[in-house]
Formats: C-alpha cells, structure tokens, sequence
C-alpha cells in the first residue's frame, strides 16, 4: 500500500495532467455532436471487430462438430438415394420401391491409406461390431474407393482401387459400353477402362461410373473422366485412360455400402450354376 502511495506522489503532476485531459475529452464529446458521433463509430467499429473476431475463433473451434453434423446428414442422403429406382428416362419420376436392390450406408475415417505400392489397402476404423462384412463396397462423397476384404472386431481391411488385383465393372455413361476397371501400378491419380469396343467412340472428357454388375458397388457411383484414350488395333478394344474422381493421397472419410440382398442373389446365382 506505501509503495502505492509512493508511486502516486510522485507522479501527482503526471497523473493530474492525464485526468484533467481525459475530462476534457469527455466534456469536448458530451458538448458537440459531430464529435460525439465520431467516438460512437469508432467504438463500434472496434466493438465489432472484437466480436468478429471471437466469432471466427469460435466458428474455428466448432469446424469439427459442424463437419460431424454434415457427414451424418449426407449419410442420411445416402440411405435415402439407394432406395430410389432409377429412371429409365429424363421424364420419368423416380419411385421409392422396397423390392429393388437397396444399399444401406454406414461412415467410417480411414486410419491408414497406401497408394505407392502396386497392392495397396486402407484400414478403417469400423469392423464386426459394427455390422461391417467383407465384399461391402466402400466409397466416399466424390466416388469409388474399394471393396472390404476383411473384418475384426473394430476394423476393417479395405481393398483399394489402387490395387493391381483388383477389377471393377464400370461404364462409359454417355453410351453404357462396359468395361473392367484395371490399375497399372503407376499414377494414384488415373486408372485404366479396359475391354471397351471399337463401336463406343469416347471421348474426353466422357463420366466413368459404375455399372452395377457386380452385386457390391450400386449403380451410378462416380469413378472419373477419361483423360486420353487409345485403339489397339488388333483387338479392336479401347485402352482408355481416366482420371480418377477421388484424390486418394488425401482420403480421410468414407461410407461403407451394404447390399442387403447381396446373399440372395449369390445364393440364386450359385443354383443356376448348379442346374
């Protein structure tokens, strides 16, 4: 308290000046209006950029949980698009059908993704508690990603598109011409539309999607655009190179698909072939 004391008595001069000035202020302000005025814009302005600013910092923070609310929305979105039947023409009204193929969605984070090897594989943080099987297709908001290949209890082991073993029914969405879908070992950014005849004439630029042949991946998932394209003259079949939709050095959330009639139609197919 002394020190105090000390420190105000020997600033007296200063500090009196300081009060006297800031009344001055106060009484120059409160007497004219245009002053007053200019004091209120200012201190508005600089209220407002305080505010703003704690505003985008706490917009920063919540980035996350806002992330979490779109990812489940789009989930629901999801669920909601594979029951739709396809329209067999720009005319026709989409109908809600509970006989059709139905997928259901379920979203996983990928917590390990290779893409410079020739065999490569994702793991996600999903697995048999969470009704994840292999043969479930796996993709994510901008196209195909691959195929489960196999399950524990909390993971699950993914197959990637970048992966040399891996074939893929895909289509040329312009003319529906079918072809496999083969990766070279190269580029994480393009594969290879093999086994498209002569009679297709693509072109670049054309949308590659999938073609639903499989019973894993439905219909209609975007894989890419061709980029270039080749005849080999011999076979008479299109070596066509496609830019892949999906950025797959930068992967992080996915949606597994589950066919939920994916074991009829196996067990179907597997009669005929015994007839």
């Amino acid at each position: 308290m002394q020190q105090i004391i000390n420190f105000l008595f020997r600033n007296k001069n200063g500090i009196t000046f300081l009060l006297l000035f800031l009344l001055s202020i106060f009484l120059i302000i409160n007497a004219h209006t245009y002053q007053k005025s200019k004091v209120i814009n200012f201190a508005n302005a600089l209220t407002g950029s305080v505010f703003s600013v704690k505003t985008s910092i706490q917009d920063y923070f919540q980035l996350k949980k806002e992330n979490e609310i779109l990812w489940d929305e789009n989930k629901r979105i999801r669920n909601r698009l594979m029951s739709i039947k396809p329209c067999d023409s720009l005319t026709e009204t989409p109908t809600f059908s509970s006989d059709i193929k139905s997928f259901a969605v379920s979203k996983s984070i990928i917590i390990s993704n290779n893409f410079r090897k020739n065999f490569n594989y994702l793991l996600i943080n999903k697995g048999r508690n969470d009704s994840i099987k292999e043969d479930m297709s796996v993709i994510s908001s901008k196209g195909i990603v691959g195929i489960v290949e196999g399950t524990s209890n909390n993971f699950a082991r993914v197959i990637s598109v970048l992966n040399k073993d891996l074939s893929i029914n895909a289509v040329i969405k312009n003319t529906n011409h079918f072809g496999s879908l083969k990766w070279n070992g190269k580029s994480p950014y393009y594969i290879n539309l093999l086994d498209i005849p002569r009679s297709a004439s693509p072109q670049v630029g054309d949308t590659i999607i999938t073609g639903g042949n499989s019973l894993i991946f439905p219909k209609g998932i975007l894989i890419g655009q061709i980029k270039s394209f080749e005849l080999n003259s011999n076979t008479g079949y299109y070596n066509i190179k496609v830019a892949l939709a999906n950025d797959f050095t930068a992967l992080s959330k996915v949606y597994v698909l589950d066919n939920t009639h994916l074991k009829e139609a196996k067990n179907l197919l597997e009669e005929n072939a015994n007839d």
